[in-house]
């Protein structure tokens, strides 16, 4: 995307952090949000003294953190709700579909992020949310793309379209593996992609 602004072999500077997921993962089934917590803390120290200008967490769920973070570091962290709320806004929906992991799709801090914007959420029902959260963790994260696991997808999703859905937000950034805008006629918001536009702005507004 910067290169596109700026052309030529412009490309962005960036510092990355890997996390390794299965740590991640295996503090979210001990319930230790804190432990998760204080690796993303980690993180960002050591981003900010490498010399980051902004902070992104490249991860829905993850921003679970995201405000408490913020306060914990003197450079901006742009938040993925956010940027998803300002974009959902822009195309005037004022109701939408979200898709995620479990944590996103139940907890506050993604929907409340949108509510503040006064966009109205529906999540799909318990049994289809575990089918999602399982999907990403045991396939999406994997690469594996299966025709079963998104039929089941597009169900879900036409469910929320009958419920009043105008939008589906793909809250999960390993979502776009499985859906693709030529699989549905229900207009998709990529957060994946809302998140790095958002970066991008940030970084030509800033150099």
């Amino acid at each position: 995307m910067i290169n596109k602004e700026l052309g030529g072999l412009s490309f962005a500077k960036c510092i990355l952090y890997s996390f390794n997921y299965g740590e991640i993962n295996a503090l979210n089934k001990l319930g230790d949000w804190r432990g998760v917590y204080n690796l993303m803390l980690e993180a960002s120290g050591k981003l900010e003294y490498a010399g980051a200008e902004c902070l992104l967490l490249c991860a829905n769920t993850l921003h679970q953190f995201a405000d408490e973070l913020a306060g914990k570091v003197s450079i901006p962290l742009i938040n993925i709700a956010e940027a998803t709320a300002l974009e959902v806004n822009r195309r005037q929906f004022s109701k939408v579909g979200l898709l995620g992991t479990k944590i996103t799709m139940e907890a506050e801090f993604y929907r409340n992020k949108l509510h503040q914007h006064g966009i109205d959420v529906l999540v799909p029902q318990n049994d289809d949310r575990d089918f999602i959260h399982e999907t990403i963790l045991s396939e999406l994260l994997r690469n594996v793309i299966l025709e079963k696991s998104k039929l089941r997808f597009l169900r879900i999703m036409n469910d929320l379209r009958q419920k009043g859905a105008e939008a589906i937000i793909l809250g999960c950034t390993e979502i776009p593996l499985l859906i693709k805008p030529e699989d549905t006629d229900l207009l998709l918001i990529d957060t994946l992609q809302i998140h790095c536009q958002a970066a991008v702005r940030f970084a030509l507004n800033e150099n």
